[in-house]
């Protein structure tokens, strides 16, 4: 069976992907760039006996890239050497954007590649007033033009059986400006087997775009003798193909009242309003937090009771021992970990995905840009900055949106600051031991306190940002411009596909490293060195004579996870964890909450001899963890172990500290990077460390 690689390429929100999708179906599989976080969509077709891989290249407005996403695009097509280098590229524009989609064609066919030109969303005319003499324009283009409609298959079999069509050479070709002919005739000698336009191309890259290449110096040379800079080369080519695609348009496109355009300016009159857009949008926000709240609870339950059923069918049949307790409280405990935040991170995307292909979330990022550009952070950022205050997981994942590399690295840096739904079992336990449960203000002291802790989320978030913009060297400047679309009815599949790969790319991606993390945990608190671990009862009544044998079986649970090996790792980082007011058991379930936040409620709960399963929101189970909190001695101060300035300083580093390792692992994989992953962690963590300090000293 023969193979061939095609290419789609167009500009953002022409339907591209709709089509990508129609044309290979479930037989599609996304990934990243080689080294780089951009997201690579691949799929296949087969008419015959050829197979075709279609790549979907990222929008693009220019072959002359301004962001991460345009160089792969530029690389993919001028390298031959690149493994995904097309035997043709399929250009598709739609009707009202038809110059650019047409600009970026003829670039293509200059280049010297075979190309097609498709027209998609052709249902879409009427409504847009536009009427197009298909025979003048495929005259005009040299090619044959396809029509489809990406949203009900129509045309999709007729574009594939096109695949196979002989693509002649192209003849037409820009008369490029005449004042750069000499320079562009020195060029020509470095390439002396390239098209004049790919010649032309080259002079017009930066040095970052060529910096592979062997004659990279010699243009410089070239464009410092002639005193040429890159900008005034693209700019001079588009202003030149804009207005004689503008002129060769006129004789090929009428036009008549836009419909579409008017429903949309209406619309966009309240959408774009300079103050109730923002309420639209907050309000839009506080609904998708209650969903993500509401709407997952149930079926995060579902999945909790699941897995502990599961747990407990194969703790009951199996025979008992280390292998039981590995498969029931470290492998099944740590795939649950894991698909339990599945119902939030379908919940986040499904909302997002339905605001991309609505073309709402144009309009969100167009608002809040000019808000977070001061802290280094794209308007695109506001989505997953929000959606941190449920989760800190989906909402790393939600900053793919950014093309800019450094926005983009800075979102999912920053982001786990934002208060996630994880901490909140901690800041109850700790704000019910240290907060007196009085009014001020006519406000409740401890509800106070607790709502602090979210806009100390924000702060942090945004101070972080601020900071590490200042560190952080862009590779290139960021400039917000792009297209408002025309609103029109979300594609359902497009909507399930996104929604099915984000979810999968946690499950599989993050999920390999929160179940080993998971089993190490597990073995470093169910493992002990000594028999101090392995045979308590005796050391326990030996040091205890006065306890009873039930009192004694009730201590055996905490003796063990004193002596284990994550209680001798709780002890060996006391002296580090003392001047915050911590003792060896706190240590214990900071190290445990490695795992997740929410797990430093149950750790404390064995170290107190309560059993692992506690409840907070039972308030006997509560009373009794906060009685046997209140009345632990700290062993190096000789004052309660929970008092205020402990307190304090728990709640700022619970606040701050990267301890989820559900997040690290997204962070990982989102960025393609141990280093960021590591720096983020070292950074939080050094942050949380430094406020907790500070905290308590001051306050103790």
């Amino acid at each position: 069976m023969r193979k061939k690689t095609i290419a789609l390429l167009g500009n953002p929100n022409v339907g591209k992907t709709s089509l990508f999708n129609r044309i290979t179906g479930l037989n599609q599989k996304v990934g990243n760039y080689p080294g780089i976080t951009v997201e690579k969509r691949q799929g296949t077709a087969k008419l015959n006996q050829t197979e075709y891989t279609i790549i979907d290249l990222p929008g693009t407005y220019t072959l002359f890239p301004n962001s991460l996403d345009e160089e792969v695009v530029l690389n993919t097509l001028l390298q031959k050497e690149n493994k995904d280098f097309p035997d043709l590229v399929v250009v598709v524009s739609e009707p009202s954007t038809l110059t650019r989609g047409i600009i970026i064609y003829q670039q293509v066919r200059e280049l010297g590649l075979p190309a097609i030109f498709v027209i998609n969303m052709e249902d879409e005319m009427a409504d847009k007033g536009l009427k197009i003499d298909y025979d003048k324009l495929e005259s005009y283009l040299k090619t044959k033009v396809y029509r489809t409609n990406a949203r009900n298959g129509k045309g999709i079999d007729t574009l594939i059986a096109g695949f196979e069509n002989q693509i002649g050479p192209y003849f037409g070709s820009l008369s490029l400006p005449q004042q750069y002919d000499q320079a562009l005739n020195e060029a020509k000698k470095l390439f002396p087997l390239d098209t004049e336009y790919k010649t032309w191309m080259y002079l017009g890259l930066d040095a970052q775009n060529t910096h592979g290449l062997e004659t990279s110096q010699q243009l410089a040379s070239i464009r410092a003798k002639y005193q040429l800079s890159t900008q005034q080369l693209q700019k001079d080519e588009a202003i030149l193909r804009h207005e004689k695609v503008q002129q060769a348009l006129t004789a090929i496109v009428q036009k008549s009242e836009n419909k579409k355009l008017s429903v949309t300016e209406k619309i966009d009159e309240v959408l774009m309003h300079p103050i109730l857009g923002y309420v639209i949008f907050f309000g839009i926000l506080f609904f998708i937090f209650q969903a993500i709240y509401a709407w997952s609870g149930p079926v995060m339950d579902a999945v909790d009771a699941s897995f502990a059923f599961i747990g407990e069918f194969i703790g009951s049949n199996f025979p008992e021992g280390p292998l039981n307790d590995l498969l029931v409280n470290g492998i099944i405990a740590g795939i649950g970990g894991i698909v339990i935040f599945l119902p939030q991170i379908i919940i986040l995307f499904l909302f997002i995905a339905i605001m991309e292909e609505t073309g709402y979330m144009s309009r969100v990022v167009f608002l809040m840009d000019r808000w977070l550009k001061p802290f280094g952070l794209n308007g695109k950022s506001v989505i997953p900055l929000m959606s941190g205050a449920a989760c800190a997981i989906p909402a790393v994942m939600a900053a793919r949106n950014i093309e800019n590399p450094k926005e983009r690295l800075l979102t999912m840096l920053v982001t786990p600051f934002m208060t996630c739904s994880a901490r909140l079992p901690i800041y109850i336990v700790i704000i019910g031991l240290v907060i007196p449960d009085s009014d001020f203000l006519g406000f409740n002291l401890q509800g106070i306190t607790l709502f602090a802790m979210y806009i100390l989320g924000i702060v942090g978030a945004l101070g972080s940002a601020l900071v590490l913009n200042k560190i952080i060297k862009s590779v290139r400047n960021s400039f917000l411009i792009f297209e408002l679309p025309t609103y029109k009815r979300p594609d359902v599949k497009n909507v399930l596909n996104t929604v099915w790969e984000k979810s999968m790319g946690f499950l599989i991606g993050a999920g390999k490293i929160i179940l080993a993390i998971s089993i190490i945990l597990w073995v470093l608190g169910n493992f002990g060195p000594n028999d101090r671990f392995s045979e308590p009862e005796k050391y326990i009544a030996a040091e205890n004579p006065q306890l009873s044998e039930e009192e004694i079986q009730l201590e055996v649970s905490a003796y063990k996870t004193e002596y284990s090996y994550l209680g001798y790792l709780g002890r060996g980082i006391e002296p580090a964890i003392r001047p915050l007011g911590y003792d060896w058991k706190i240590g214990i379930g900071l190290l445990a909450s490695f795992a997740a936040r929410e797990v430093f409620v149950g750790t404390v709960a064995v170290v107190y001899s309560l059993g692992d399963d506690v409840d907070i929101e039972d308030d006997t189970q509560k009373a009794t963890l906060f009685e046997r909190m209140k009345s632990e001695i700290n062993r190096n101060t000789g004052l309660p172990t929970y008092n205020f300035a402990t307190g304090i300083s728990l709640l700022l580093f619970y606040a701050f500290a990267m301890q989820c390792m559900a997040t690290i692992g997204v962070v990982r994989k989102e960025t393609g990077s141990w280093k960021w992953t590591l720096i983020q962690a070292g950074f939080m963590t050094a942050l949380a460390y430094i406020a907790a300090l500070i905290a308590y000293q001051i306050l103790k």
